[in-house]
């Protein structure tokens, strides 16, 4: 059989300049070829059509446990993990996914290399090795990937709602699999695990179900002539394609409300719907029209009258499961404490605005409205990295015909009023499936789901039951939205007269900083604008950072309903809570965005304290709070690392106590504080043109520091707060040990961090080019060999200038003194992997490094975040990357192992080692041993404030602090 080549025309975005090609090998495997010159990297992402539906019954999670046997060996290549060696080796990242219907393998890697990536990736599907070894570790593997699971709410629920329905549908299966699955079960019916994966490989996997994306910088020809060459041979068994259709929730499963107890303090309502899959009208949009109205929050808007009632929190409307197969239409509500003593009303207001849909007909100027926006954000869409391009489009390979790889479903191009009546018809009550999750259901249930043990009950609902609910349902305005008056109608380009690489400090004064740099690389009508104001008030105290959150919060809360149809038409923006004040950030397309950044400083310099959304804001807050010990051990290994080494941060539990008694007058009297002292570091960046920016920041500093009654004064250069980190001392190890929150959750973590140096060209690529060779191989001897959890990563740390290197472990096999000590272990071992690495290969890894740093910006987001973290930090070295090649380009392998001697390994004489201990449910023996048994050489610590007090601090580089030797 001949290779086809189709000549279809993929439809791309008008501003696209990359080339694509589809072609099928002679194999039956379909294939998208990317040609982008430009890019720095290259990528592939390989989806096959067989997910965890396709698992035989009683080997629950195989596919899953397939997607990772893959990743171990192949004939070709028979050293373990030589793939994800090599790919790491190279400048790249690989991962994959198991779904319902796919299984999907990807990586990336420095443009150059990609033709022995892509050989070694090939193999995956020719002629892989799963030894016996490989399988046992892998199976423990998997069931610590579920261990982790087991305590998440997210998996909990989505297992409920899969429980259930139909035992005869795929839908009902538990899909992640564990050591029972895998393991135990099979072997107590005689099966042989490693058989039937091999069986279930041999059976499934087929070139004829697979569809492959290749991203390069080569032309398509030898991209064609690559793809040929590498996999032609994966083998083609003419697999019929798997058929999921049939209904997975009957009667039985409908018309019903489920009362689930969650592990987190939340109220969540899920109202959802079996609908007609809304791939069958893709290109008429059904489901992206009926979202956009139900899940609308502007005024008149469902959410809007529920957030008005002090019964919501949140909402989203929308499809879920993807699929041709079958589908569900959601909607999701976070309640506050008073909406769940309404939960009846709120359904019967959604099923008042569904029938408010039906009465008023689809609406043409609302779907072409839609189309409007979609079409502009499809031919303006932000380029994003390849490996995630390549993966978008393989997926949408599986569901869409050639020509719509690119849009997919995005794009609706026919205007049908019956289609979209059609999905509305399908929203009713006797169709309908009810989940709640609260902790007030505790010792109200009587059922138990059998794979996460979330405990629920099921209450039949009647027609009669739910009309009941509509009537009783508050007599509110619910009415469409009105015409969006920020869809962008200006896309043209500024001309920018100044082809700058940097930004530069176009304006000073005393009450601000502008920094600015036009765009100059990805010629969209988009911009960039972030002010930070830093206010020392913020950190002054445990209540003073309470009430900045709540101010933050509150002024976007204020905004929702007037700036919702921003972030719809694609201007997003955000007020967030930061460590030294706060910060507003607009992103999105430049025509309407002073509009919006004017209205949000109006509601700073107009804030005013509403009690009622006080109250609310409180009330969710405070869940958050109470909802930390629910953290996973390696978050709160990390959380309680940070608080070890910033100086001015304070504990959730003292945020969680001063909250609890903060009124609306404390708020009222905190603001004018807050704001009363203030400097802004303002970054504009993007499509805008020099006057425009100084324009922006002189009316922002006209209302909030020139009129008569503006609420804030010039900060004096001696007030601007900042954040210092811990210095730890040299060759001693600290260590931190306590209790993990949860007592429920068996798993314990570690995060053994190495602190190096302060901000430094030469150091900053030494720790680099370590954490660059040393990644791949921690994570191969510490997860994939020793097994000791499914999180163990080898991490850089930058905190404010100050770098480092952090190993993350979470376990339920092992206590975390024993992972540390295996982390030393590494260590121990890879010093003779530096010792023995040859010329050549130190070469390699250099160039490696020097690929990663002269990768090209993707899009305005990606350049603002690495120039703000610069101007953030203090740091001011916009030439970072060209400067840190420059330092690479010197740099000698026996550099690099000094550095290591002294400053990274186990007994290095500059090591400065901070061990942060969590101990879970089945290591409480272990703990108490830890904290009565110092290990030899270490420093215990038992308070962390004491600790942070008696350290010194390293110093910072901003609040115009000049870099050290340059005072």
């Amino acid at each position: 059989m001949a290779m086809e080549r189709s000549e279809v025309e993929i439809v791309k975005p008008r501003n696209d300049k990359r080339e694509y090609r589809r072609i099928v090998l002679p194999n039956s495997l379909e294939v998208c070829l990317i040609s982008d010159p430009d890019t720095d990297k290259a990528a592939a992402s390989m989806n096959v059509d067989v997910g965890s539906f396709c698992d035989p019954e009683g080997l629950e999670g195989l596919a899953h446990f397939l997607e990772h046997m893959l990743f171990y060996a192949s004939e070709k290549y028979p050293v373990e993990d030589s793939y994800s060696k090599f790919i790491a080796e190279h400048g790249g990242t690989t991962n994959a996914f198991t779904s319902s219907e796919n299984t999907n393998f990807f990586f990336d890697v420095n443009a150059d290399c990609l033709e022995e990536a892509l050989d070694r990736f090939a193999q995956f599907f020719i002629k892989p090795l799963m030894s016996a070894d490989a399988t046992i570790r892998e199976i423990k593997a998997v069931d610590s990937e579920h261990q982790k699971n087991l305590l998440t709410d997210v998996w909990r629920i989505n297992q409920l709602e899969k429980h259930l329905s139909s035992r005869d549908h795929p839908y009902h299966k538990f899909s992640t699999g564990s050591w029972e699955t895998l393991e135990v079960r099979p072997k107590a019916k005689g099966l042989d695990t490693r058989l039937e994966l091999l069986k279930f490989y041999e059976n499934n996997y087929s070139a004829n179900l697979m569809q492959l994306v290749v991203y390069a910088k080569e032309n398509l020809d030898v991209i064609q002539s690559l793809v040929e060459s590498k996999f032609v041979a994966v083998r083609n068994i003419s697999r019929n394609p798997f058929d999921f259709s049939g209904n997975p929730c009957p009667s039985e499963h409908l018309q019903i409300l489920v009362k689930a107890v969650p592990i987190k303090d939340c109220h969540k309502l899920k109202i959802f719907w079996p609908i007609t899959p809304g791939m069958h009208h893709y290109k008429e949009g059904p489901c992206g029209y009926l979202s956009h109205l139900i899940g609308h929050e502007g005024e008149g808007s469902l959410f809007s009258v529920l957030k008005k009632l002090g019964w919501a929190i949140s909402l989203v409307a929308g499809e879920e499961e993807r699929s041709y197969a079958f589908s569900f239409f959601y909607t999701i509500i976070e309640l506050t404490d008073a909406g769940q003593e309404h939960i009846e009303e709120i359904v019967g207001l959604l099923f008042k605005y569904i029938k408010l849909l039906q009465d008023s007909g689809v609406q043409k100027w609302i779907f072409d409205e839609l189309v409007a926006i979609r079409e502009t954000g499809f031919h303006y869409k932000d380029k994003i990295p390849p490996i995630h391009y390549a993966l978008d489009v393989a997926l949408n390979m599986q569901l869409y015909p050639p020509e719509d790889w690119l849009v997919g479903s995005s794009v609706p191009s026919k205007f049908s009023p019956d289609t979209i009546q059609k999905i509305l018809n399908e929203l009713t009550p006797s169709n309908v499936r009810i989940f709640c999750q609260s902790k007030k259901f505790e010792g109200c249930t009587n059922l138990t789901e059998p794979w996460y043990g979330t405990q629920f009950a099921v209450e039949k609902l009647d027609i009669m039951t739910l009309e009941k609910w509509v009537e009783k349902a508050p007599d509110v305005n619910l009415s469409l939205p009105k015409e969006n008056v920020f869809i962008p109608t200006d896309l043209s380009l500024k001309n920018v007269q100044e082809k700058v690489r940097y930004p530069r400090m176009l304006r000073k004064s005393p009450f601000s900083r502008l920094w600015y740099k036009p765009d100059t690389n990805f010629f969209t009508p988009k911009a960039y604008i972030r002010i930070d104001f830093n206010c020392p008030e913020s950190k002054h105290s445990p209540e003073a950072s309470v009430l900045t959150e709540m101010f933050t919060r509150l002024v976007m809360d204020y905004l929702n309903e007037y700036a919702y149809d921003a972030d719809v038409a694609g201007l997003s923006y955000g007020i967030k809570h930061t460590d030294t004040g706060f910060e507003i950030i607009c992103v999105g397309y430049n025509h309407k965005m002073r509009v919006l950044l004017d209205k949000i400083i109006s509601k700073i310099d107009d804030f005013e304290v509403r009690p009622d959304r006080f109250s609310v804001i409180k009330e969710s807050l405070q869940k958050e709070y109470e909802n930390y010990k629910f953290h996973p051990p390696y978050r709160q290994a990390m959380y309680y690392c940070s608080l070890l080494l910033e100086e001015h941060s304070w504990p959730w539990s003292e945020e969680l106590e001063v909250l609890q008694h903060l009124e609306p007058n404390h708020l009222l009297q905190f603001t004018p504080r807050l704001l009363g002292k203030t400097h802004l570091e303002c970054y504009i960046s993007g499509n805008i043109e020099p006057k425009e920016a100084e324009s922006t920041v002189e009316h922002i500093e006209e209302v909030l520091f020139k009129a008569s009654n503006s609420p804030s004064k010039q900060l004096f250069p001696s007030q601007h707060a900042t954040k210092r980190i811990v210095k730890l001392q040299d060759g001693l190890r600290y260590y931190y040990a306590v209790e993990g929150s949860n007592p429920s959750d068996e798993n314990s973590s570690i995060v053994n961090y190495i602190q190096v140096h302060q901000d430094d060209m030469k150091m900053n690529v030494k720790l680099q080019l370590v954490a660059l060779v040393a990644k791949q191989p921690a994570f191969h001897q510490l997860r994939s060999i020793e097994q000791l959890g499914y999180i163990a990563l080898l991490r850089q740390r930058n905190d404010h200038g100050v770098h480092g290197l952090q190993f993350i472990i979470q376990s339920t096999v092992k206590d975390p003194s024993y992972l540390d000590a295996r982390v030393n272990a590494f260590l121990g071992t890879f010093e003779s992997t530096l010792y023995e690495m040859s010329d050549d290969e130190f070469k390699s890894n250099v160039n490696a490094l020097i690929d990663l740093k002269l990768e090209k910006h993707k899009n305005l987001r990606e350049e603002a975040a690495f120039f703000w973290k610069e101007i953030s930090d203090g740091t001011l070295l916009f030439d970072r990357k060209e400067s840190e090649v420059g330092a690479l380009r010197e740099l000698k392998k026996e550099e690099l192992v000094e550095f290591f001697n002294s400053h990274v390994k186990f007994d290095a004489p500059q090591r400065r080692n901070l061990s942060v201990q969590v101990y879970g449910g089945l290591h409480q023996m272990e703990y108490k041993h830890a904290i009565d048994n110092l290990p030899p050489g270490s420093c215990q610590i038992t308070d962390i404030f004491s600790f942070r007090r008696s350290r010194p601090l390293y110093g910072s580089f901003r609040a115009g602090q000049t870099r050290p030797g340059k005072i």
